[in-house]
């Protein structure tokens, strides 16, 4: 055990934040920097005229559109911790990322519209988080909007998610009547539009200062909801909580500024430092002495003047120095870590060193994947960073011949990268790729026009369905290929795929080749995990 790095660890909160579109994620991703003193002005959402750029939405797509369709990584320090902020896009067609990203994280910050509750795709990264037990913490916000009854919005996370709730905190008031929240953890009133949060210690429930501070009627409310509640669900349990059982819920508004120092306080005091992170092999610890680690993101161009390349490693264990030597499992090559970077958005500093929890990136030329592991020797390889059977198959079509070789450079590139999933037919036809939403495909014919000067448009295939194949039987898996060469191809990394025209032929395949297995997921750079 390295006192170090575990004394490091300790300090570390790693969390993604995860909701609906238009929940206001981005809008609280901006507040919580504003909170950490990580930037000295918010921005706005969505960058119109004058206005300041979202600072966390960098790419010229999600600045025109006003959406997340990359995962930004944003580090900050307060009152001694270190904050590992990933907020990750909200838009369905861009879920892989979220879902590689949340392999990365140690706690998770559900947002709800208060009006809206519990929505599509807050239900689908729920639980994904469900699958990992990636403990949650709970965020409603516009409380300063006309919204539903917080009680009614509790009942729905119980029923819907199936998940004990405990709230942290109580509105007085709401919509335009909101005055602020009553801590539960740790009885005080913390008063809305005030300078500095307007945090008020108090007895309990019965204090007179209240009578003071609020008005009889919101207070009548407050004394008898704030009493329902604290008889009528658990208190909090830590352990029930980072089993992912169990969610703290806050209150606020991210665009008033309101209840974000508060959730900001709960991350320090309940989110869990990195735990230990299973690889193929073993357990790894934080506190080891030995760095290990794995990249859950690969990002191009994220300065188009340099057409560099980024991986994101979440360090799992041990120290990682500038300058290092790391083993890369996969290959087995040595990767050198010359200037390990601590990201603010896009903006960039070269880390010293970085310890468990910590996300860096390590700038290479198309040397890492998503889904290495780094160590300083040991063979293991961290599980879990998926890929998923793609939705929308297409043929790129280029009116420009001459811009073939670059087009596959770029393609390439961004399958590095996870924009997009490519496929390369065994009968030598032209590349076919794939996308888990067709917003994705706008993303990739805006970033192959901007980035890399290549107009390109995409055509419909005759496949609907895609499978990667397995099996032990090597002599099934010839045969197979044998009778089915022009529905197969390769992936990006080399793995056997099937294509098929209807779902029809699907089921079909798979009731002729018994000794076969056919996966919609498939771990990163590893034997895909049937679905």
């Amino acid at each position: 055990m390295n006192t170090g790095a575990a004394h490091e660890a300790a300090r570390r909160r790693s969390f993604a934040i995860i909701a609906h579109p238009d929940a206001g994620k981005t809008t609280l991703t901006e507040k919580l920097l504003l909170k950490g003193g990580a930037i000295q002005l918010a921005g706005q959402v969505r960058a119109k005229g004058n206005r300041r750029a979202t600072r966390s939405d960098w790419m010229s797509i999600e600045q025109d559109r006003g959406i997340s369709v990359a995962t930004s990584v944003m580090t900050f320090e307060r009152d001694g911790l270190i904050f590992n902020l990933l907020d990750t896009p909200g838009h369905e067609d861009f879920s892989e990322d979220t879902y590689r990203t949340l392999t990365a994280v140690d706690a998770a910050v559900m947002v709800l519209d208060a009006a809206k509750g519990i929505e599509a795709q807050t239900l689908k990264l729920f639980e994904v988080c469900r699958l990992r037990d990636i403990p949650i913490i709970t965020f409603i916000n516009k409380m300063d909007r006309e919204g539903r009854d917080p009680l009614e919005l509790l009942d729905e996370i119980e029923k819907t998610l199936a998940l004990d709730v405990s709230p942290a905190a109580w509105p007085v008031g709401q919509g335009r009547d909101l005055l602020g929240v009553y801590d539960l953890l740790d009885p005080a009133l913390r008063l809305l539009d005030t300078a500095d949060g307007g945090h008020i210690p108090l007895s309990g429930l019965e204090d007179p200062q209240l009578d003071k501070l609020v008005p009889e009627g919101l207070l009548a409310d407050l004394r008898d909801q704030a009493g329902l509640v604290t008889g009528g669900y658990p208190e909090f349990d830590r352990e029930a909580f980072l089993q992912g059982t169990l969610t703290p819920v806050f209150f606020g508004s991210a665009l008033r500024d309101f209840g974000v120092g508060h959730l900001l306080d709960g991350l320090a005091r309940l989110a869990p430092p990195p735990r230990p992170r299973a690889a193929d092999a073993r357990m790894v610890a934080p506190g080891e002495g030995k760095l290990t680690g794995f990249v859950f993101k690969v990002q191009a161009n994220m300065d188009p003047q340099h057409r560099d390349r980024v991986a994101f490693l979440r360090v799992c264990s041990g120290r990682l120095q500038k300058g290092a030597r790391l083993l890369q499992v996969r290959t087995g090559k040595q990767v050198p870590v010359n200037a390990p970077l601590f990201f603010f958005a896009k903006d960039r500093q070269v880390a010293e060193e970085a310890w468990p929890g910590d996300v860096v990136g390590i700038a290479n030329h198309g040397i890492l994947r998503i889904g290495d592991t780094l160590t300083e020797g040991e063979p293991i390889n961290f599980r879990g960073v998926p890929s998923f059977a793609p939705e929308h198959l297409r043929r790129v079509r280029l009116d420009d011949p001459m811009l073939a070789k670059k087009l596959n450079k770029a393609l390439e590139q961004l399958a590095d990268e996870g924009v997009v999933q490519i496929f390369r037919p065994l009968d030598g036809s032209p590349p076919v790729i794939g996308v888990v939403g067709l917003l994705q495909i706008d993303v990739l014919q805006s970033r192959l026009k901007v980035e890399y000067g290549v107009p390109a448009g995409f055509e419909h295939t005759q496949w609907e369905y895609l499978r990667w194949v397995t099996s032990e039987d090597r002599d099934a898996i010839a045969r197979f290929s044998q009778f089915n060469r022009s529905e197969l191809a390769e992936d990006h990394d080399g793995a056997l795929v099937a294509l098929f025209a209807s779902d029809w032929r699907r089921k079909r395949a798979e009731e002729e080749w018994k000794m076969l297995s056919f996966h919609a997921l498939r771990e990163q750079h590893a034997l895909p995990e049937k679905k």
